[in-house]
């Protein structure tokens, strides 16, 4: 990690890979990930931690099932939203967005429990800021 600051839109400039988080800075045994996001990404379950989203540039919706059904949220830019561990959740961006994770360091990318993950789907714990 750098012990300078780090412009985040300058980050986000330095990759083009989708769904494929990017870390930009550790807190503690916590992960700081940014991310571009479009289309859809996988059902998936994270049994033991809560994931922590902030929209930095679009939207982003997150589809939700629950014991009282399935509903969903819109995060515009700007908008914060935790996802209690547990809860079978599914990301998506139909234009596109770029968000701010911050969740576990080692925390995979689709979860404990998931659909099958499709090809242009990373399945990662993250990568360097420096990984292209």
């Amino acid at each position: 990690m750098s012990n300078e600051p780090i412009a985040l839109d300058e980050a986000l400039a330095s990759f083009d890979a989708l769904w494929s988080p990017r870390i930009v800075a550790r807190v503690n045994d916590y992960d700081v990930r940014i991310a571009k996001v479009a289309g859809e990404h996988l059902w998936h379950v994270h049994d033991d931690t809560d994931e922590f989203f902030l929209v930095l540039d679009g939207e982003l919706h997150i589809a939700m099932r629950e014991p009282s059904g399935e509903h969903a949220v819109r995060l515009p830019k700007g908008a914060v939203f935790t996802i209690p561990r547990g809860t079978e959740h599914k990301p998506s961006a139909p234009a596109g967005a770029t968000i701010l994770m911050f969740e576990p360091s080692g925390t995979s990318t689709v979860g404990d429990r998931h659909d099958m993950v499709p090809d242009h789907i990373d399945a990662t714990t993250g990568h360097a800021l420096t990984d292209r």
